[in-house]
């Protein structure tokens, strides 16, 4: 009976402690917000893993692991153990910005990081008329990315530099520096020269060389956000590129993608564009290589976007003995041509102004005639001087292919006789045809090159006037700003590609262009043969009259109006010259006559005139032949 007994004890006895520890275990587990902070621990340490070629057993540190300016020792103690040797800088360092002006730039330095926290250009505002800043709001960074020699990862981003503010004649001279000790230490230092929007800029160190871990790579990483200036947001967005020179004196640019990257070797600058301003780094000697990225911020463009593009760029720098030693410059100002120009150190890339023949136009001829007249006239006024100048110029190639035409029509008789001959023998009214306006001096060719010609002036104009930074706010007529777009009516809804509102200058620039292709293509129309086998030109001349005025009206309605009052100017003036050219200067019997004494004259064939009526005779014998075996 008692070993009975014991046996219920005991069985008591284990189900009493089983339930203490039951109740134990529900006592402490953890509440939800433990669970959190748990699963944000795993998400930080698999994060920390994961960080590109830092050792297991290297400490990364950022801003968030110390206080700054303390005196307190167990402070110190725990600064030096979280940032090494730099942990001076930290219990020396404040967190308040350094303030410096120039005639034209604002600038204010962050002590966090050394690098600029707002930079205003003191004589521009926006399209609302507020300050133009490049930086403000943390919208860009600087940061050097380093190891050292005990074993731990740094980012300059997130470490405070001491700055001093000194004067050298008329520059200011800001150094930041993140300091080891007094005579120890890593310097930005920036210096401002009045009337200047190019400061010069150095990274150097200083008995460092014991410090940084010279055998890990250190990166200069540059970041910016480009704020919107513009009333267009894919105006200005479509202007909105990185651009870069490399191997001594190659430049590119990226693209407009949602994300375009790029590398390339031996860089001298990198150029972050925002249409009429910019933000250049140049460095005195190349950086061995550079990696570049552009990423579209505007997803919605009817939403009032704040920023348009970010970009960033990387760039190595080299160490000398340990040590860091960099001389760069800083750009920080307009897109402008003129201004870009005058450093010599190919800057003018920045501004696109187009590849080969057409960016030599506008270089040589285009901006400096342009600056010539803006100098003493409004610049409306100096854009229609322009264009009358252009279009007098061009007037002789008009007159060659308006004289084309007018012999074209001449012959058209005698070519329908020939079709209507040879209507069974398409080969040999086509040899006939040829060898009649040869003969007359009459070819369709001939109304085409003056065309031709014209085209390298047309697009050189086409990218003149959106990189015309002089014609930015300056107002004509009824327009506000010459380098956007006009608007004498705003529409409660949005027309696909075409906007919410109504510009003036390209509906006048579409009629304009329409009688004016109606004056032209009306003869081309007229005098233009209509083969077998071939489209028929008349009616598609007659598609293009009414096409090409109705392009003009939506593609230009959200383009600037300094380029649709050219257009509207120059499409008047070519009016104006054909009405003269077909009434007083061309005479259709005159023509006639003389195509009757051409024909007369005996006129040697070129070798290509020879080697295509050898083609043709040799066609229409293949042709025969078929015909005989199909008999």
């Amino acid at each position: 009976m008692e070993e009975k007994k014991l046996d219920i004890n005991s069985v008591i006895g284990f189900v009493l402690i089983f339930g203490i520890l039951m109740y134990m275990l529900w006592q402490n587990q953890p509440t939800p917000e433990e669970l959190k902070a748990q699963e944000k621990a795993k998400q930080e340490q698999v994060e920390a893993e994961k960080q590109a070629k830092v050792p297991q057993d290297t400490k990364v540190t950022t801003a968030e692991d110390f206080t700054v300016g303390t005196t307190d020792s167990l402070q110190l103690v725990n600064l030096k153990s979280k940032l090494g040797a730099f942990a001076y800088s930290a219990a020396t360092a404040s967190k308040e910005e350094t303030v410096v002006e120039s005639d034209l730039l604002a600038l204010k330095f962050n002590n966090k990081g050394g690098y600029l926290s707002e930079v205003k250009l003191k004589k521009h505002t926006d399209f609302k008329d507020q300050p133009i800043y490049l930086i403000k709001d943390n919208n860009a960074s600087l940061n050097i990315n380093f190891g050292t020699t005990d074993s731990r990862i740094l980012n300059t981003k997130d470490l405070y530099f001491q700055p001093t503010v000194t004067k050298n004649g008329n520059s200011t001279v800001v150094s930041m520096k993140l300091k080891v000790s007094e005579s120890k230490f890593l310097e930005y230092r920036y210096e401002l020269k009045d009337g200047d929007y190019m400061m010069d800029f150095t990274i150097r160190s200083q008995g460092l060389s014991d410090v940084i871990n010279s055998s890990q790579p250190v990166n200069l990483d540059w970041n910016l956000k480009t704020y919107r200036h513009a009333k267009s947001i894919s105006y200005e967005n479509r202007y909105t590129e990185v651009v870069f020179e490399y191997e001594d004196g190659k430049d590119d640019y990226l693209g407009q993608r949602e994300l375009s990257d790029d590398t390339a070797d031996d860089v001298t600058y990198v150029a972050f564009k925002q249409h009429f301003f910019t933000s250049i780094l140049l460095a005195d000697t190349p950086f061995k290589t550079g990696a570049f990225e552009s990423r579209n911020l505007v997803q919605n463009e009817d939403i009032d976007t704040i920023y348009t593009k970010a970009f960033s760029a990387k760039l190595p720098l080299e160490l000398a003995g340990g040590e860091i030693n960099k001389s760069m410059d800083w750009y920080y100002g307009p897109s402008d041509f003129k201004i870009l120009n005058k450093y010599d150190r190919n800057l003018d890339e920045v501004v696109p102004l187009g590849w080969g023949i057409f960016g030599w136009i506008n270089k040589y001829v285009f901006i400096p005639l342009f600056a010539f007249l803006g100098d003493f006239m409004p610049y409306g006024i100096a854009i229609i001087v322009m264009t009358i100048l252009i279009k007098l110029l061009m007037s002789f190639v008009q007159y060659k292919q308006f004289l084309s035409q007018a012999k074209m029509k001449v012959l058209k008789p005698e070519l329908d006789a020939i079709r209507e001959k040879h209507k069974d023998n398409k080969m040999k009214a086509q040899q006939e045809t040829l060898a009649l306006q040869n003969k007359a001096g009459a070819s369709p060719m001939a109304g085409c090159l003056p065309a031709l010609v014209q085209l390298p002036v047309f697009y050189a104009l086409f990218q003149f006037f959106p990189s015309a930074f002089d014609l930015r706010q300056k107002s004509f007529l009824w327009v506000k700003d010459l380098s956007s777009y006009d608007t004498i009516a705003e529409l409660p809804f949005k027309i696909w590609f075409y906007g919410d509102h109504v510009s003036l200058f390209p509906i006048l620039a579409s009629i304009a262009i329409f009688f004016y292709m109606r004056l032209t293509t009306g003869d081309q129309m007229a005098s233009q043969p209509t083969q077998e086998g071939m489209p028929d030109m008349g009616k598609m001349m007659k598609y293009m009259m009414y096409f090409s005025p109705i392009m003009m009206l939506f593609f230009f309605n959200n383009y600037a109006s300094g380029l649709s009052l050219y257009y509207f100017i120059s499409n008047l003036i070519s009016i104006g010259i054909i009405l003269v050219i077909k009434n007083y200067i061309l005479d259709e019997d005159k023509i006639h006559a003389q195509i009757q004494e051409n024909k007369k004259k005996p006129k040697k064939e070129s070798r290509f005139q020879a080697k295509m009526k050898e083609m043709m005779e040799q066609a229409e014998q293949q042709k025969q032949a078929q015909q005989k075996r199909k008999k």
